[in-house]
């Protein structure tokens, strides 16, 4: 399943996503997401991952072709989890997004406000 969170607003979407992923809710997503970057240039992307999330391989490369596709338009992506692998997985990936202009940052589930408030700064603006 995948939330939309209330304290999304104008170019800065923030998504729980947990339990079965369908291709068809994928999709959705995928559509509101276009129009985000439609209506603003880019996006800024919270995900908050609370358990475990199952999707399969269709979901997956769909995900990685939007992102492939869209990512000359993402500014920053916060994950917010309590999975500490996730956190060093992100810290790794950092550099390489950096070098294509998106800035990414793992924060824990107790840090979440932080996470908006990181996401929603306009210090950083492509």
């Amino acid at each position: 399943m995948i939330k939309q969170l209330e304290k999304s607003y104008g170019a800065t979407i923030g998504l729980e996503i947990s339990g079965t992923i369908s291709a068809k809710e994928e999709q959705q997503w995928i559509e509101i997401l276009d129009n985000i970057i439609e209506k603003n240039g880019n996006i800024n992307v919270l995900i908050v991952l609370d358990g475990k999330v199952n999707f399969g391989i269709d979901v997956l490369y769909t995900d990685l072709k939007w992102t492939l596709k869209n990512i000359k338009n993402m500014n920053k992506l916060a994950i917010v989890s309590k999975s500490k692998v996730l956190g060093w997985l992100v810290a790794a990936d950092s550099p390489f997004g950096k070098l294509v202009g998106v800035s990414e940052k793992h924060f824990a589930l107790n840090k979440l406000s932080e996470a908006w408030d990181w996401v929603n700064d306009s210090n950083y603006i492509k």
